[in-house]
């Protein structure tokens, strides 16, 4: 049968049609959260709201609610919670690495306690992508349409605040509330991806396209633009690839993106410019 024929073949299949939706509706919201990961230099952030979301897996087993459920729960809380621990970038980074141990920690030792079985937990972080459900669906919607939503309201502020936390705080900015609302919304995105990538891979859905991106625009507008249209190449391109191929998703996705990101960074130099000015330029314009 040829690849064309498979795919066809395939996409006759609900759990498939499910997978493809769910991965076209990341492609709208997840590379925004990536660009904020980006911005507020947090990389650690996908990490630690991993472990909060194994913490949240393990509640969601012992006491027999949806254990995708609760790990978005405890990755919102957590999001919030650490955000006043963070008053300077370097503190985001400190904070993140203070949650990973600790969520971790309480995981592992819940598990040991309560006897259950710790495989369908930890499966959930290496993600099931044709496993998705219309509750992740759900989310992921909610996502694609209040990601981009807060951007296009808090365009001038975001921009502020990615550039320069004193600049942004001295321009009037309310930096802690927004912090705060930045951190709940980047951890419910890595939670709410466990069942496609698994938060292991969860990269592939956030932080590789906007560091592509990051590379090719020239204002944070276009740098947020180039993240999606890469996020829905991305996406759409590796999940044919994996159905034609017979291949498992998270990782064609993460090769994909990973490509992607790479090309972008083999450009000349000269022929990009971050909207990140140096501290002695003026703040960018966030058009």
């Amino acid at each position: 049968m040829s690849a064309l024929g498979q795919i066809g073949e395939l996409w006759q299949l609900v759990p498939v049609q499910r997978a493809g939706g769910g991965l076209l509706l990341a492609a709208f919201g997840l590379p925004i959260v990536g660009v904020v990961i980006v911005g507020l230099d947090i990389m650690p952030v996908r990490f630690a709201m991993m472990h909060v979301a194994l913490l949240g897996i393990a509640v969601g087993q012992l006491v027999g609610l949806d254990p995708v459920l609760c790990a978005l729960v405890a990755c919102a809380l957590a999001g919030a919670g650490v955000a006043p621990l963070a008053r300077t970038a370097d503190g985001l980074s400190g904070a993140m690495g203070l949650l990973m141990s600790l969520a971790i920690a309480a995981a592992l030792l819940l598990l040991a306690l309560s006897g259950v079985n710790a495989s369908g937990a930890f499966a959930l972080l290496w993600g099931s992508i044709l496993a998705v459900r219309p509750a992740d669906l759900a989310v992921l919607g909610a996502l694609a349409l209040a990601v981009p939503a807060l951007f296009v309201w808090r365009r001038r502020d975001l921009a502020l605040l990615l550039h320069d936390r004193e600049l942004a705080q001295c321009s009037g900015v309310a930096v802690q509330r927004l912090t705060v609302l930045l951190l709940v919304l980047v951890a419910v995105a890595v939670a709410g991806a466990i069942r496609l990538t698994g938060a292991l891979l969860v990269d592939a859905l956030t932080l590789l396209p906007a560091l592509a991106a990051r590379r090719l625009g020239r204002s944070l507008v276009s740098i947020t633009a180039w993240a999606v249209g890469i996020g829905v190449v991305v996406n759409v391109a590796g999940f044919l690839l994996s159905l034609a191929w017979d291949l498992p998703p998270g990782p064609v996705l993460v090769l994909a993106a990973g490509a992607v990101a790479l090309v972008a960074h083999l450009i000349p130099e000269r022929r990009t410019r971050s909207w990140r000015l140096p501290a002695a330029s003026s703040a960018p314009s966030p058009h």
